[in-house]
């Protein structure tokens, strides 16, 4: 053994040591520099290009962004700012424009007198899209004169080089994304599309288009144009527009303190959700940070001692806590930091101290003299507040009765649970799968090792529309979250998930492909993303999909997933070019299936169809939840009416 140890260390010499030249290490590590190779990972690319024309836009020589995904999947971003440097670069020996799109840390970011803040300050964003595509093209309009250059995985082709002359200004990059290095390279329009928005809102009077040469109907591809005057007030109306407000006009705050310029809009709704959706420079950080933190603090701060004076908590024999003063806010908070430092290249944390107390003045003063000049408003927030409080009072009695009836009873699983054999948290899957029926062919059909199955009688309750209390008077969700092991609320009484006796790893959601499934499905979903986000974002949570049709010619069966795939498979199968001669069935109903198959097409690991569900926007989530399943009508018309043409709906 020692001596395997010293040949081990002996192999091990300077030659080991690799340096990695220019790009190739952003090639070689991708995930290092834009979180992953997925779907996420693949639009990170049009946000780093995009951020360089906001920076543009922020310092006040931008106002107009375009936005086009082109046939091939490959973008093209075009601004109207001052266009990237092209003259040369001394210390380089080549144009600024070839050094800003071959090296990592090289842009005008660093440079306080060019950008007084700015998203991009880790200076690898567009460099890193060079890199990990297959062909880009950067295209300057600059000093009266047209500059290009084209590279190849971050080859230049040819040194930066004029070809025309020209009397706008801005840049222009195109660039095709390396599916040697992507899992997935078709770019969705709605992620894109909500992006956009948010970037609208975060910088009024900035015109943004998105295009989509993918999809063109009578000779008119699919747009939309981004375009906020509003700013903040009118994000916040946005992400309310689908709830009932009570106070008729947002909150809005803007100062600076200490040379961090801060804004935030805020309202109070019906709703039983708080949702604080914070930016740094622009960039959304979904992890919050030291500036949500300053808001929270003052925000219960001040309206604590508002309360108090008003005396409304005289009679109140309930603790109120913070967690009670931000129930049905909704509350968008944008800072600009001259020096921001986030967790990682991706920034979804802020982590500058000096922020906190920034936030925290700029609230605390602005807030405090809008309590005192809308006394009628005030007294509703705190009307809420004492609401939410016993609420939650109620919630916590609830829990605590069900923790104890479960200890009482021997402290044991959901009856109707199948539970597995392993207890490794890590390999163990939970199906929740619709209908007595389809759980009794899941538990037939799975492996026992490591799939448990949980069968959910009828459609949960709309949690949307009701408070925490009420979800332990509920039968199916208290099996849910008994199966799972996990608590909603601590020992605090804030809404943080509780996840130390998280008993699986994969939760799977199956549900019948018919309207009343998708129903059950978006039941569940919204249940996960109000009081489960942690097991969403843990990335925990799926969606099976089971097949829709079954093919049979003879001793031929084949499953299909789509319209399109039958129609394919069809056509291969047909005897003498006769469709008739393929028998096709069409599946209603997981019940429909017996064990063997639900287990080759939908539990088989080896070969299953699962989604994963993941949150790309926080806010553009929270306006779809409470659209989807809140009291408002009208705004959830208009959304079936406008996405009709995408359902697959049997003839």
């Amino acid at each position: 053994m020692s001596e395997e140890k010293d040949k081990k260390s002996a192999d091990y010499s300077a030659d080991n040591i690799q340096v990695l030249e220019g790009l190739e290490a952003v090639r070689k590590r991708p995930a290092m520099y834009i979180g992953d190779i997925g779907i996420k990972g693949l639009h990170h690319l049009i946000w780093e290009v995009v951020d360089n024309s906001i920076d543009e836009a922020l310092a006040g020589h931008c106002d107009t962004i375009r936005v086009t995904v082109n046939e091939d999947n490959s973008v093209t971003v075009e601004d109207n700012g001052r266009g990237i440097p092209t003259d040369m670069h001394l210390k380089e020996k080549r144009s600024a424009l070839e050094v800003v799109l071959t090296v990592l840390h090289a842009g005008g970011k660093f440079d306080k007198d060019t950008y007084k803040v700015s998203g991009g300050l880790h200076g690898v964003g567009v460099s890193c899209v060079n890199a990990l595509s297959t062909d880009l093209k950067a295209t300057v309009y600059r000093n009266g004169v047209i500059v290009e250059q084209e590279f190849k995985i971050g080859v230049p082709q040819y040194p930066a080089r004029q070809v025309g002359t020209t009397d706008k200004r801005g840049t222009t990059i195109h660039f095709l994304p390396d599916a040697s290095i992507f899992t997935v390279t078709e770019f969705k329009y709605e992620t894109i599309a909500n992006r956009l928005r948010e970037m609208s809102f975060l910088n009024a009077g900035i015109r943004i288009t998105l295009t989509d040469l993918r999809e063109v109907e009578d000779g008119v591809a699919k747009s939309d144009e981004f375009y906020s005057e509003g700013g903040l007030v009118e994000f916040v109306q946005y992400l309310d527009e689908t709830r009932e407000k009570i106070i008729d006009y947002p909150i809005y705050i803007e100062s600076d303190q200490n040379g961090v310029p801060v804004q935030v809009a805020m309202n109070y709704n019906s709703s039983y959700a708080e949702n604080v959706v914070s930016y740094v420079n622009t960039i959304n950080t979904y992890e919050g940070g030291t500036h949500v933190t300053g808001f929270r603090r003052a925000l219960t701060r001040t309206l604590k001692s508002y309360a108090d004076k008003s005396g409304m908590l005289e009679k109140l024999k309930l603790e109120v806590s913070g967690d009670d003063f931000r129930e049905g806010l909704t509350a968008v908070i944008s800072v600009k930091v001259q020096e921001p430092q986030f967790e990682g290249q991706t920034k979804t944390k802020l982590g500058n101290s000096d922020v906190v107390g920034a936030v925290d003045s700029a609230v605390s003063e602005t807030l405090q003299s809008w309590l005192e000049e809308h006394p009628k408003e005030a007294k509703t927030i705190v009307g809420k507040v004492i609401l939410a409080a016993q609420a939650r009072h109620a919630a916590r009695k609830a829990r605590e009765m069900v923790q104890r009836k479960s200890v009482l009873g021997g402290g044991g699983l959901p009856g109707k649970l199948a539970d597995c054999a392993n207890s490794d948290p890590t390999i163990c899957e939970l199906y929740l799968v619709e209908g007595d029926s389809a759980g009794g062919s899941a538990k037939q059909g799975r492996d026992r090792d490591f799939q448990a199955i949980l069968p959910l009688k009828g459609k949960i309750l709309n949690v949307e529309k009701a408070h925490e209390h009420k979800i332990y008077d509920n039968e199916e969700i208290k099996n849910i979250l008994t199966a799972l092991g996990v608590k909603l609320g601590t020992a605090n009484d804030d809404k943080e998930l509780d996840m130390t006796g998280l008993r699986y790893h994969k939760i799977i959601i199956m549900t019948d492909a018919d309207i009343d499934g998708s129903h059950i499905r978006t039941l569940i979903l919204t249940l996960f993303f109000r009081y489960m986000r942690a097991l969403i974002e843990s990335g925990y949570v799926y969606i099976a999909l089971p097949p829709l049709y079954l093919l049979k010619r003879g001793k031929d069966e084949r499953y299909c997933w789509t319209e399109e795939e039958r129609k394919m498979l069809t056509a291969e199968m047909a005897k003498d070019g006769r469709e008739d001669s393929v028998g096709i069935q069409r599946y209603k109903g997981l019940g429909e299936m017996n064990p063997e198959q639900l287990w080759t097409t939908t539990m088989d690991p080896n070969v299953r169809s699962i989604k994963q569900v993941n949150i790309e926007s926080a806010a553009e989530a929270d306006h779809l939840f409470s659209m989807l399943m809140g009291d408002e009508v009208a705004p959830r018309r208009d959304f079936i009416e406008k996405n009709a043409k995408y359902a697959k709906i049997d003839s």
